[in-house]
């Protein structure tokens, strides 16, 4: 019993770190480089949608990993993840809009997608498909 537990939460820490690090790590890469500003997500549409196009993927990817990794129900885990990824993007939401770091539907359409990510993530790993 307790083997699977840490087996699970496990799961959900490495996804959880594999998105953190590829979310931030990527944000950092196109600051340095001049894509992104620097604090702030005031820049055009088209950007502000690549920008959550990739933590999209990092995000499905990041669920599949703790999906694969679960040692059992790893539709279960993946939603666990996706709930997490929730609660933390609803707090980054309120906070971005607060201190007016960008426009408040992108932060927003990060909490919104969440769920329906890790659902289609666990759905392919339950089906052997990713």
């Amino acid at each position: 019993m307790k083997k699977n537990l840490f087996k699970s939460i496990g799961a959900i820490v490495a996804g959880f770190v594999f998105i953190g690090v590829t979310h931030t790590g990527t944000d950092a890469i196109f600051e340095s480089v001049g894509v992104l500003p620097k604090g702030n997500l005031f820049v055009g549409t088209g950007l502000i949608l690549f920008v959550i196009s990739y933590r999209a993927f990092f995000s499905f990817i990041g669920c599949c990993l703790t999906a694969r990794l679960a040692p059992k129900n790893p539709m279960n885990h993946s939603l666990i993840l996706g709930t997490l990824g929730t609660v933390l993007s609803t707090a980054g939401a309120i906070a971005s809009t607060n201190m007016n770091l960008g426009p408040a539907w992108y932060a927003w359409s990060l909490v919104v997608m969440s769920l329906p990510i890790a659902w289609f993530a666990g759905r392919l790993v339950n089906k052997k498909i990713y």
